[in-house]
């Protein structure tokens, strides 16, 4: 069925390493899971200055600013007679990475261990702010994060086209409006575990179980 084939290096410790990355993997995705720095207690340097929720002009929000209305989902009726949410075009800004922003991702590739310039080639070069609607936004999406698809879907676009206040028949609480600040955070969390898993997938394959019919092939037995 050609299924990708998973390297399972023979040696223990790098085998305990693996699997500790997969649980880390396995905690950002199931939004149920806590995850420090990422989803509670001291967040990390550069997650912290990501998605954050903001009014323009600086001005504090209220709970009157939480209607999405930026057109990011519509209702279509299919042909059958069944409603349909439809993802619509939305509103971002596309802009450069303010000073402080740069600074809060520099001191996270220091603290992960990549180099200044790898973290933005791994979140992107650019960032947006997303609206909910003209005047309020979460504030520096960068451009992977925004992009960053599953199962063919575009994350948080999806999510937004279902909270249209038109179809969702209310604003957004502030707990929704935290998510998805949250969700913003987990989706930078997992790209920048790339180099992590890489480097596991290599040292993996290099020194890893071999398989025949089925069985582990165990050196002079």
């Amino acid at each position: 069925m050609d299924w990708p084939r998973v390297p399972l290096p023979s040696d223990a410790k790098k085998l305990q390493a693996s699997a500790d990355l997969g649980a880390t993997m396995t905690g950002l995705l199931d939004t149920e899971t806590p995850v420090a720095g990422v989803s509670k207690g001291k967040l990390r340097p550069g997650l912290r200055v990501l998605g954050l929720p903001h009014k323009k002009n600086g001005k504090p929000l209220s709970d009157e600013d939480l209607s999405v209305s930026a057109g990011w989902g519509h209702v279509q009726i299919s042909r059958t007679g069944s409603t349909l949410v439809m993802p619509g075009t939305g509103l971002t800004k596309e802009r450069d990475y303010t000073v402080a922003e740069r600074a809060a991702l520099t001191e996270e590739a220091k603290a992960i261990g990549v180099k200044d310039e790898s973290i933005f080639n791994l979140l992107g070069q650019r960032t947006f702010d997303v609206h909910l609607n003209a005047e309020a936004m979460w504030t520096n999406v960068p451009e992977k994060v925004w992009e960053y698809t599953l199962g063919g879907y575009q994350v948080i676009k999806k999510w937004l086209s279902y909270r249209e206040a038109a179809i969702l028949g209310r604003a957004l609480k502030p707990d929704e409006v935290a998510y998805v600040s949250e969700m913003i955070r987990r989706i930078a969390a997992i790209l920048l575990l790339s180099p992590a898993l890489d480097e596991n997938y290599t040292a993996s394959k290099a020194d890893a179980v071999q398989w025949e019919d089925g069985r582990p092939v165990v050196p002079g037995g």
